[in-house]
C-alpha cells in the first residue's frame, strides 16, 4: 500500500515507520484501489463483509457492523442505528480497521486523543488485540466514557486546557516514541472503516442510495467516510449517484459552518462530542460538501436538548451529540434545502447508555 498527500502530492510507503501526516502538514490517505465487481454481500460477516475494500484483514473484530436501518416516521426519514456497536458508538467502524492494521504492523502500544467515544472504541479494540493503549482526554471528560476506557485496560491521560491542547500533548508523546499514533482524526485506516457506513446503507437499500444524508460533524470521520464510500460505489458502478451530505455542528465551535455562511452564533455544550475547533481534514470536508451539493449548519444547546427529548420519547435512546443530526434535518427542511418527501437517512451515532 501507498500513502499519499492530496495537498502536495507526496507519497510514502505504508508500514510500521510511516508518518502520521505529510511533511507539508496535511493528512495522508491510502491510494485508492478499484472496488471488486458487485456481488452478493454476506451480512453475517458484519462490516468485514467489505474486507476487499479495506486496508487490513479482520485481525481485531467484535462482530461489528450492519447496524439496523429503521423507519422514523416522525422525522419522515430512516435512522441508521450506529449507537448499537460494541462500544456504543459508530467509532467502532474505524477502530476495528485501525487496530487490525496496528496488529498487522506489530504495534505494541497505541496513543489516541479523544473527547470520549473514539477513545473508548480504540481502548476496547486495543484490548481485543492485546495492544496497550494510552488515551489522551480532556481533564473534564465525562466519567462514563473514562470508565469505558479504564474498563478496557487502557490508561486515560488527562490534559488540562482545550481540546487542541489534548491533541498537542498526544502528538508530543508520539514524537517522543511513546507509541503508534492511532488517531481517529488523522489515521487513514480509521476513515477506511467509516466508509463502511455507505457500503452497508447501499446494500440494505438494494443499492438505491437516498437523496440526502444528515450527519453530526466534528472532525468529520463519519462525514468523510460516508462521502468516500458513496463516491467509490458510484465510480465502481455499484450505484448511480451520491447523496447530498449535510453536516450539523455545535454552535460556538462550528468552523465548517462558519466558513460557509457564518452560521455559528450561540453555544452548544450539550453536543460535546463534536466540539472540534480545528478539524484535521477541514479542506476535505469542505470539498465533500461542495462535491455533493450539501451544506453545514450549527445548532444551539436548546435545539439539541429538545430533539434529544423527541428521540427518547420515540424509543431512540441515543446520547446528546447524536441529536444534532435529526435536529439538523428539521432545520434543513425549514431552510428549504431538504424538501418534504425527499428520501433521507440520518445516523444516530452514540448510545444514551454512555451519558
Amino acid at each position: 500500500m501507498t500513502l499519499e498527500c492530496g495537498a502536495c502530492g507526496a507519497t510514502y510507503a505504508a508500514g510500521p515507520d510511516e508518518p502520521w501526516r505529510c511533511e507539508c502538514g496535511h493528512a495522508l490517505d491510502f491510494a485508492e484501489r478499484a472496488l471488486p465487481e458487485p456481488r452478493d454481500v454476506d451480512a453475517s460477516r458484519g462490516l468485514w463483509a467489505f474486507a476487499d475494500f479495506l486496508p487490513a484483514t479482520p485481525a481485531v473484530t467484535l462482530g461489528e457492523g450492519f447496524t439496523p436501518l429503521t423507519d422514523a416516521p416522525a422525522w419522515d426519514a430512516e435512522f441508521k442505528l450506529d449507537f448499537v456497536f460494541p462500544s456504543g458508538s459508530y467509532k467502532d467502524r474505524g477502530a476495528t480497521v485501525l487496530l487490525s492494521r496496528a496488529a498487522e504492523l506489530g504495534v505494541e502500544r497505541v496513543l489516541e486523543d479523544s473527547s470520549g467515544n473514539a477513545g473508548a472504541a480504540v481502548a476496547q479494540y486495543a484490548a481485543r488485540a492485546g495492544i496497550d493503549a494510552d488515551i489522551y482526554v480532556p481533564a473534564d471528560a465525562k466519567p462514563s466514557k473514562l470508565r469505558a476506557i479504564e474498563a478496557a485496560g487502557a490508561t486515560p491521560v488527562r490534559i488540562e486546557g482545550t481540546r487542541g491542547d489534548v491533541t498537542e500533548a498526544c502528538v508530543e508523546a508520539v514524537a517522543a516514541g511513546d507509541g503508534w499514533y492511532a488517531s481517529h482524526a488523522w489515521n487513514p485506516a480509521f476513515y477506511a472503516g467509516t466508509e463502511t457506513f455507505a457500503y452497508e446503507l447501499a446494500v440494505q437499500r438494494d443499492m438505491d442510495v437516498p437523496d440526502a444524508v444528515v450527519l453530526p460533524l466534528g472532525h468529520g470521520t463519519l462525514f468523510l467516510g460516508a462521502y468516500r464510500g458513496f463516491r467509490r460505489l458510484r465510480d465502481a458502478g455499484w450505484t448511480d449517484s451520491i447523496p447530498r451530505l449535510y453536516g450539523v455542528q455545535a454552535a460556538g465551535v462550528a468552523p465548517i459552518a462558519n466558513r460557509l455562511h457564518a452560521d455559528g452564533d450561540g453555544e452548544n455544550d450539550v453536543a460535546d462530542g463534536i466540539q472540534i475547533a480545528d478539524p484535521a481534514r477541514a479542506d476535505q470536508i469542505l470539498d465533500a460538501i461542495d462535491a455533493t451539493g450539501g451544506d453545514a449548519i450549527a445548532l444551539d444547546a436548546d435545539t439539541t436538548r429538545d430533539e434529544l427529548e423527541r428521540l427518547h420519547d420515540r424509543g431512540f435512546y441515543c446520547e446528546p451529540t447524536s441529536a444534532v443530526a435529526p435536529a439538523g434535518l428539521r432545520a434543513y427542511r425549514e431552510r428549504g434545502e431538504i424538501r418534504d418527501g425527499e428520501d433521507v437517512v440520518v445516523p444516530l451515532t452514540g448510545s444514551g447508555l454512555k451519558t
